[in-house]
């Protein structure tokens, strides 16, 4: 659950920024102007790679800029997941099984049907990966039931941190880093299956198999290609960036209404959540199929 006790009167046009905008680590030009929390300015002598003190530093570092908030918590939440079902499969008995066991059986074996039900080629790859890619999703999710202010709080106080963000799916940079790694698979899976020659005749020849149809058929196949992506990045993104928006708004209000609004929007999010993993999961497998159908 998210919220704030000491977010009421707060201007919302700075806390909400504040809280969405990532701890970033990037390249400052030689000659750039810092000013910091006391107004100082200071003039860097040669170009510096260094974390950013203000969201204008982090826009202004770039395309080469490093999330390392979003890094951080996506790496944990893929070890977490990993040691969870590793640990599940070291303890598996043949006996009665453990509450651990039954539910790493349980996701396997809901996996495995999905896969079947869903995926029409032949790779030992699309399982494991509509698993890992589910539980991911799902636990990245998950921290946005994490108090707004809590780890932020943390990390100014402990670290010195100005700005720090904790839900990965949040930044689109996760979200279109993963869709990228699943368009390389669909780009993979649609030449080792259909060849060359095969997969460029899908693009050339479909709808309309016809050689004077060539250039509208490339238009709206490669146009169909590269949206694949962008659908599965951004609607991932979208979902979860408004949810916590939405989340930082009710911790702007008093304190008695923060749990009227905040509890039950929480537990909506016991839909949400895994829902958003689930149509990541099941729009990547479709489309990996698709990419594997030989015709």
């Amino acid at each position: 659950m998210a919220n704030n006790s000491s977010g009421s009167g707060l201007d919302a046009g700075v806390y909400i920024p504040h809280h969405l905008t990532n701890l970033t680590y990037g390249k400052l030009p030689a000659g750039y102007e810092r000013v910091n929390a006391d107004g100082n300015v200071t003039e860097l002598t040669s170009s510096t790679w260094t974390i950013a003190q203000t969201a204008e530093e982090a826009a202004d570092m770039g395309f080469m800029a490093v999330h390392l908030d979003s890094l951080g918590w996506s790496l944990f939440m893929g070890i977490l997941f990993s040691w969870v079902f590793y640990a599940g499969a070291k303890k598996a008995t043949s006996g009665v099984p453990g509450k651990l066991q039954n539910f790493v059986e349980i996701m396997v074996g809901w996996v495995d049907g999905l896969v079947k039900d869903t995926f029409h080629g032949r790779s030992s790859l699309i399982a494991p990966l509509a698993l890992t890619i589910f539980m991911w999703v799902f636990l990245m999710n998950a921290l946005d039931w994490v108090p707004v202010d809590l780890i932020p709080a943390i990390a100014s106080t402990v670290f010195g941190l100005e700005y720090f963000k904790i839900v990965p799916t949040a930044d689109p940079n996760i979200t279109f880093g993963m869709s990228i790694g699943v368009f390389a698979l669909i780009i993979f899976y649609s030449l080792k299956i259909k060849g060359v020659s095969g997969f460029s005749k899908e693009l050339a020849l479909n709808p309309f198999n016809h050689w004077l149809a060539i250039p509208f058929n490339l238009f709206l196949e490669v146009i169909g290609l590269i949206t694949k992506p962008f659908s599965l990045a951004l609607r991932l993104f979208g979902n979860i960036y408004a949810s916590e928006v939405i989340f930082l708004l009710i911790a702007l209000l008093p304190f008695y209404s923060q749990w009227l609004l905040d509890v039950p929007w929480a537990i909506f999010h016991l839909l949400i959540f895994p829902l958003q993993a689930f149509i990541f999961t099941v729009l990547t497998i479709v489309y990996l199929s698709q990419a594997s159908e030989e015709h």
